[in-house]
C-alpha cells in the first residue's frame, strides 16, 4: 500500500494524515555505536495498549483486517500472556514489561503508589507533576545504553504512568499528553520541551478535534454489542454517534475519551522517531515504547460488553495498520522487532449478568465498616488512626505511629484480615506472612499477592473478592484482582528471524525483557523474574 493511500486512509478516519506522516523525510544515520550490531534489529518497538484483554483478542479477531491482524497472523502469538501479579493496574502493568521483573522487585503496587508527585512539574501543565520516583532497579533501557551510551530511547503514551514505567529511571525522551491538549514531560526528564515536541503541540489537534463525531465504522448490522446498555457511561450519551466537545478547552481534557487519542499518540511517536532519529542506523538498536490508553478509557466507560468497545478495536487495528505502513515506509522492517502487548484485562459491571463472563455471582462489596472498626480499635489503643490505610490492603503509612503507642501493626493488620473475611462476596484475606506458607505452583491467587508485595513492605495484608466482584464504590466498567480475567492478556513478537504462529501455553509479561535482550544481544543488568521465550519455531 502506498504512503499516499497511507494518509488517505487515515484522513479518513482521523482526519491527522498530516501528523501521521509529519516530516517524511528520514534523516542521515548516526556513527558507529560501542557494539556490532550490524545484524540485530536497529528499532525495537513495543506496542502496550492498554486494557486489551486476551478475552477481545478471542472476541473480535476476525473482524481485524489492518495492523492487528498483521501482527497476529505475521507473529509469535501467546494468547494465554499473563500478568502473574494481584493488583493488575495500568502502572505495575507498564513497570513489569520492559524490567523483567514482578512489582515486588519494581517497587510499583499499584496506579495510586505510582508515578504522580509535586517534585517534579510538567512543563507546559499545570497539572499534578510525574517521575519515575518509586521505581527500583533496572529496564531494558538500562542494558541497551550499557551496551551502546549512544543508543537512543523514546516512550510516549496519553498516561503519564504509560509513558515512565517501562522505561524505569532513565532520564531519557519521555512524554505524555495532558490535559491542557499539549504532549509534555516533567522537569525530572529535562527544563524545556524540545523544539520537534513544540512543533507538533503547535499544529493543535484537539483544536482540529472539537465538535467531531465519534461513529460507527460500519454497518449497525454487523456488530455484534449493543449500542445501549443501561449501566454504561453513568447513564449518560449511551448511544451512537458521540460528539466530541465543541470547545477547545473542553475537546482537549475529554480527547482521552474517544478512540482518536489513539491515532495521535501513534502520531507524536512518528514524529518523535524521525526528530530523533530512531532506528536509521544499522549499527545499533534504538527503542521506540508506545502505550496506547483509549482502551482502558472507553473500556471503563461504556464496559467490555458494548459496541463502544468493538467500534473502537476495528478503529485501533486501522490506526495500527496506518501507523506500521508509515513505520516501514520510513524504515526497513526487515530492521525491525515489534512486540504486542497490554497492562491488564478488564472484568464486566457487576450488576450486570453478561453473556461472555461467568459473572452470576458477581456482587458490589463495602469494606468501610471493616475498615473503620480497625481505625477505632487503633485510636482506642493510642495509634493515629490515620497510620494505615487500606487501598491496596492494610498498608502502613506512619510506622513510628505505631512504634510510639508501643504497638504492633501486624496485630491491627490480623484484626482486619478477621473482620474482612466475614464480608460476603470476600473469596479471601490474607496476612501477607501467612501467603509465604502457601504452596505457590497450586496457589495462584498466592503466588500473585507474594508477586505484588513481600513480607515486611508495608502492606501487611491483602483481601481478594470473588470473581467479577468489585468494590461498592467503584461505578464503572474496571480491573485489578488477581483472577485470570484480569490477568490475561496477548504477547505478539514480529520481526524478521521470529516464527509466525499461535504457541502454546502459557507466557508472561515479565518474559518479554528477557526475551528481547537475548534477541538485541544484550544483557540483564541483575536477576530477572522473567525467562526468555522461544521465538523460533516450536
Amino acid at each position: 500500500m502506498s504512503p499516499l493511500r497511507n494518509a488517505t486512509i487515515q484522513a479518513r478516519l482521523a482526519g491527522l494524515a498530516a501528523l501521521l506522516l509529519f516530516g517524511a523525510c528520514a534523516r542521515a544515520g548516526l556513527g558507529v555505536g560501542g557494539r556490532d550490531a550490524s545484524s540485530l534489529p536497529s528499532l525495537v518497538v513495543v506496542i502496550t495498549v492498554d486494557q486489551l484483554s486476551s478475552d477481545y483478542v478471542a472476541r473480535f479477531d476476525t473482524t481485524w483486517t489492518a495492523g492487528l491482524r498483521r501482527l497476529l497472523d505475521q507473529g509469535a502469538v501467546w494468547t494465554r500472556g499473563v500478568h502473574d501479579h494481584a493488583i493488575t493496574e495500568t502502572a505495575p502493568g507498564h513497570a513489569s514489561i520492559l524490567s523483567g521483573r514482578f512489582p515486588a522487585s519494581t517497587g510499583i503496587s499499584s496506579n495510586s503508589q505510582g508515578v504522580n508527585t509535586r517534585e517534579s512539574p510538567l512543563l507546559g501543565s499545570s497539572d499534578l507533576g510525574a517521575s519515575p520516583f518509586r521505581f527500583r532497579g533496572t529496564t531494558l533501557v538500562d542494558w541497551l545504553k550499557a551496551a551502546d551510551p549512544s543508543a537512543r530511547v523514546l516512550s510516549v503514551s496519553r498516561k503519564d504512568r504509560g509513558a515512565i514505567l517501562p522505561v524505569g529511571t532513565s532520564r531519557t525522551d519521555v512524554y505524555w499528553y495532558a490535559p491542557n491538549g499539549i504532549f509534555t514531560t516533567s522537569t525530572y526528564y529535562r527544563d524545556a520541551l524540545p523544539p520537534w515536541v513544540q512543533a507538533f503541540n503547535a499544529q493543535n489537534a484537539p483544536a482540529q478535534l472539537a465538535g467531531r463525531e465519534w461513529s460507527l465504522l460500519r454497518e449497525a448490522a454487523r456488530y455484534r454489542m449493543p449500542d445501549t446498555v443501561s449501566r454504561e457511561a453513568d447513564g449518560h450519551d449511551i448511544v451512537f454517534p458521540h460528539r466530541i466537545p465543541a470547545a477547545p478547552e473542553l475537546a482537549a481534557r475529554r480527547l482521552p475519551d474517544y478512540p482518536v487519542m489513539d491515532s495521535l499518540t501513534l502520531a507524536f511517536a512518528l514524529h518523535g522517531l524521525q526528530a530523533l532519529e530512531l532506528g536509521n542506523s544499522t549499527r545499533r538498536t534504538y527503542l521506540l515504547s508506545v502505550s496506547l490508553s483509549t482502551t482502558d478509557a472507553v473500556g471503563h466507560r461504556y464496559g467490555p460488553e458494548s459496541r463502544e468497545i468493538e467500534d473502537h478495536l476495528l478503529r485501533l487495528d486501522r490506526y495500527l495498520g496506518a501507523f506500521l505502513d508509515s513505520l516501514f515506509a520510513l524504515r526497513d522492517p526487515g530492521r525491525i522487532l515489534i512486540v504486542l502487548t497490554s497492562d491488564h484485562g478488564v472484568a464486566p459491571y457487576p450488576d450486570l449478568r453478561s453473556t461472555y463472563y461467568a459473572n452470576g455471582e458477581a456482587r458490589r462489596i463495602e469494606l468501610r465498616r471493616a475498615t473503620s472498626w480497625v481505625r477505632r480499635r487503633m485510636f482506642e489503643d493510642g495509634v493515629d488512626s490515620l497510620a494505615a490505610e487500606y487501598d491496596d490492603g492494610f498498608r502502613i503509612v506512619d510506622a513510628n505511629a505505631f512504634r510510639a503507642a508501643g504497638r504492633n501493626p501486624d496485630d491491627y493488620a490480623a484484626l482486619w484480615v478477621r473482620e474482612v473475611r466475614q464480608l460476603s462476596g470476600v473469596m479471601r484475606a490474607d496476612l501477607i506472612t501467612d501467603l509465604t506458607k502457601a504452596d505457590t505452583l497450586t496457589d495462584v491467587i498466592a503466588r500473585r499477592w507474594l508477586h505484588m508485595f513481600r513480607p515486611g513492605d508495608a502492606v501487611r495484608a491483602v483481601v481478594t473478592f470473588t470473581p467479577f466482584s468489585y468494590h461498592a464504590q467503584v461505578d464503572y466498567a474496571t480491573h485489578g484482582s488477581p483472577h485470570d480475567y484480569d490477568a490475561r492478556v496477548p504477547i505478539v513478537f514480529w520481526g524478521v528471524g521470529i516464527s509466525a504462529g499461535l504457541r502454546p501455553g502459557e507466557a508472561r509479561v515479565v518474559d518479554i525483557a528477557p526475551t528481547i535482550a537475548d534477541h538485541i544481544r544484550v544483557r540483564p543488568q541483575e536477576r530477572l523474574d522473567g525467562t526468555v521465550l522461544p521465538l523460533s519455531a516450536p
